[in-house]
C-alpha cells in the first residue's frame, strides 16, 4: 500500500460484496469501506492520483460496488474505475438529502455514500456512452462560446444604455457601423470599454464558426445526427447537440422520462389520495396541485427543444399546424409550446430508437 494512504480503521476483508463510498476533492478522496451487514471495516484517505486509486482497488477482494457524487473529476474517476469494480454508480448530489443532515466531514460523507449505496438509495447520473467523448466535449465548447458570446453582446447593449443611447436591433455589433456607434460616446473611458467589448465580441465570432465547424464534422461520423435532421427546424447543429447531450436513446425507458430529464414534465403534489366511506376504500376528489416545470433537468437540452418549438411554430410546417390546433383547442400560447416542444421530443426519441423516418401524418395533439 502505498505511503499516501492514511488508515483510520481496518479489520480483515473476506471475500464478500463491499459498498465503497468516496468522498472525492482535488487533492484527497476519503474512503469508506462498508460490508453487506453495514457495519464499516476500512476507513483511509487516497490520494487523487490514478497509480494510487488504482493500487487501493488492487487490494480489496470479492464483488465491490462503488459510488461518489457527480462533480469536476467525476468523468475521468468514472472511466478509471469502471473496469476494475462490479458495479458503478454516479450519483446525483442534488438527490442526496441524507448528506444535510447532522455533522458533515469528508470521513462522515464517505460512510454516508457507502450507505446510501447498500441501500439501493442513489440517483445515478449517466456515464455510459464513451462513443460520443469527442462530440460530448465539442458540444460543451460550443454552447460555452455561444454563451460567452451572449454575455459579451449583451454588456456591450448595457454600456450604451447606461449612457441613455438607444440601442434597439443588431446594428450596433456590425463592424461595418462600429464606427459610427462609437462616436455617440462622447467620455473617452467608456469609448475604450466599448473598444475592448468589440474586440471580445470579434474573437468570440470567430471560435463559435471554428467550434461550429468542428462540431458539424464530427456529428457526420454519427449516423443517427443525419436522420434526426429529418425533423423540421432540428438542423445540423441541433440534431448534432441533441446526440451529444442525450448519447444514447435507450437511457430513456418512455418519452415520459425524457421530458424529465429535458425539463418538460410538470411537477404535482397531493396528500391524502384515499379514504374511507361506509367501510369502503375510496379515492377522494382532491385536486392535484401543479407546482410548474420540474428544475432539476439539462438546461441545454431544455433551450434546445424549446427553441425548436418556438421557431416552428411561427414558421409554416406540419408543427405549426400542431401548434394553431392547440390553440384552437383553448390551449394557452405558452402551454401549447410546451406541448410542441414534448411533441418533438418524443419524435426524437422514437426516431432515433426504432430508426423510423419523420411522418408528419402522425401527429396528432395528445394530452401531454
Amino acid at each position: 500500500m502505498s505511503a499516501s494512504i492514511i488508515a483510520y480503521e481496518r479489520s480483515t476483508l473476506v471475500d464478500r460484496e463491499k459498498y465503497i463510498g468516496l468522498d472525492v476533492h482535488q487533492a484527497t478522496i476519503s474512503v469508506a469501506v462498508m460490508d453487506e451487514t453495514g457495519r464499516v471495516v476500512m476507513e483511509c484517505i487516497l490520494e487523487t492520483k490514478a497509480a494510487t486509486i488504482l493500487e487501493f482497488f488492487a487490494g480489496l477482494r470479492g464483488v465491490v460496488s462503488v459510488t461518489f457524487e457527480e462533480g469536476t473529476c467525476a468523468a475521468w474517476l468514472y472511466d478509471l474505475l469502471k473496469p476494475h469494480v462490479a458495479r458503478l454508480l454516479v450519483c446525483n448530489p442534488r438527490k442526496n438529502a441524507l448528506l444535510k443532515v447532522g455533522n458533515k466531514s469528508d470521513r462522515i460523507d464517505a460512510r454516508k455514500l457507502a450507505e446510501l449505496l447498500r441501500g439501493n438509495q442513489l440517483r445515478a447520473v449517466y456515464h455510459g456512452e464513451t462513443g460520443v467523448r469527442m462530440l460530448r466535449e465539442l458540444c460543451r465548447s460550443y454552447l460555452t462560446i455561444v454563451k460567452d458570446l451572449s454575455r459579451v453582446m449583451n454588456r456591450l447593449k448595457a454600456l450604451y444604455r447606461s449612457w441613455a443611447i438607444p440601442c434597439a436591433g443588431r446594428d450596433v455589433y456590425y463592424s461595418r457601423h462600429r464606427a459610427e456607434w462609437l462616436e455617440k460616446i462622447r467620455e473617452a473611458g467608456v469609448r475604450r470599454r466599448a473598444e475592448h467589448l468589440y474586440q471580445q465580441l470579434d474573437m468570440l465570432q470567430h471560435m463559435r464558426q471554428q467550434a461550429r465547424r468542428e462540431l458539424l464534422a464530427e456529428s457526420r461520423k454519427h449516423p443517427v445526427s443525419a436522420q434526426l435532421r429529418q425533423i423540421p427546424y432540428l438542423g445540423p447543429i441541433r440534431s448534432a447537440l441533441a446526440v451529444a447531450l442525450i448519447q444514447t436513446p435507450h437511457r430513456f425507458r418512455t418519452k415520459r422520462q425524457l421530458w424529465a430529464y429535458s425539463g418538460l414534465a410538470l411537477e404535482t403534489r397531493i396528500s391524502a389520495e384515499y379514504n374511507y366511506d361506509r367501510g369502503q376504500l375510496r379515492r377522494s376528489k382532491k385536486t392535484i396541485s401543479i407546482r410548474g416545470l420540474n428544475k432539476d433537468h439539462n438546461h441545454d437540452l431544455k433551450g434546445l427543444f424549446k427553441g425548436t418549438a418556438t421557431m416552428a411554430s411561427v414558421r409554416p410546417g406540419p408543427f405549426r399546424d400542431f401548434y394553431e390546433r392547440a390553440l384552437a383547442k383553448g390551449m394557452k400560447p405558452t402551454m401549447a409550446r410546451l406541448t410542441l416542444a414534448r411533441k418533438i421530443a418524443a419524435i426524437t426519441l422514437t426516431i432515433w430508437k426504432k430508426g423510423e423516418p419523420f411522418n408528419a401524418d402522425k401527429l396528432k395533439l395528445q394530452a401531454a
